[in-house]
């Protein structure tokens, strides 16, 4: 199931009536729904274009045409690409192998399907332009902001990547208007997180948080949400799919602030490079 249909399937008995209705349309029938204007669902689900405009708004997409264009995306893929292998007892190695492949390969598609080029750019836009950045995180998401740091500071740009809780609020509380918050949760309900990003906010800073995809409490306070696929289940996968996910995005958003500032990063990325080596050779190592 794409990742836009399978999150309406697991937000359905939380949504308000209306949207409940629009919900039951789309995944009845997820390929009409791409051929259909505004009006034509309203009337197929017995709401208002006003109320379409606004389902697609809350789950972060600029409007109908932008949902639309994103569910075309993911209906128009072949069925089983996005077929996650939980861990079996038993598998051989060259069995497991090919799941590992198959699960990475899928979420990093699914990824990418997701993603909204505007936000990539403001997102880039900001972070090339902080003063300082804050990187929240913890558990398996303080891993991918300490990729992060460890490869905006290569470059120059002034950060932290914070794992405890009280620490991540301590630091949001000295940011300002110049400063950026980014802050990652694969379920977007961490609320150690939550309360960094929401402090941030409070004292001026921009957010951005990166979460997979859906209604989460991060994504609607952030002021750009970006998001990854959510089609990883199952309390056995280490969440190695989803980590990949996370960390595919990381690594648009450092090729992208390269790319935009290439005169300015490439010679800090070189010279943090030389002087590593420098090191390694004085040291033996």
């Amino acid at each position: 199931m794409a990742a836009i249909l399978h999150a309406l399937s697991k937000e359905m008995e939380q949504l308000p009536p209306q949207e409940r209705r629009i919900a039951e349309v789309i995944l009845e029938s997820p390929s009409e729904i791409t051929q259909l204007s505004i009006k034509e669902l309203a009337e197929k689900s017995g709401t208002s274009p006003a109320t379409v405009t606004r389902f697609c708004k809350s789950r972060h997409f600029r409007g109908f045409p932008d949902f639309k264009m994103k569910l075309a995306a993911e209906t128009s893929q072949p069925s089983g690409v996005t077929a996650y292998q939980d861990i079996v007892a038993g598998n051989s190695l060259s069995t497991i192998v090919e799941a590992i492949e198959a699960n990475h390969l899928a979420s990093i598609t699914d990824t990418t399907r997701m993603l909204d080029m505007e936000r990539l750019q403001e997102s880039i836009r900001l972070l090339c332009q902080a003063r300082r950045v804050d990187l929240y995180g913890v558990a398996t998401s303080s891993i991918v902001t300490q990729d992060l740091y460890q490869k905006l500071v290569r470059i120059g740009v002034s950060c932290t990547a914070f794992s405890d809780g009280h620490m991540q609020v301590t630091s949001a509380s000295s940011l300002g208007p110049q400063d950026v918050a980014f802050a990652v949760s694969y379920s977007g309900e961490t609320q150690d997180t939550i309360d960094a990003l929401a402090c941030a906010q409070e004292n001026g800073a921009k957010t951005i948080s990166l979460t997979s995809y859906g209604h989460n409490t991060l994504a609607s306070i952030a002021d750009i949400p970006l998001f990854t696929s959510s089609l990883e289940q199952g309390m056995r996968r280490g969440d190695m799919a989803s980590r990949i996910a996370l960390l595919h995005v990381i690594d648009i958003l450092f090729t992208g602030m390269i790319s935009q500032e290439f005169e300015r990063f490439v010679p800090r990325l070189d010279g943090s490079y030389e002087q590593v080596q420098r090191v390694k050779l004085r040291n033996g190592g």
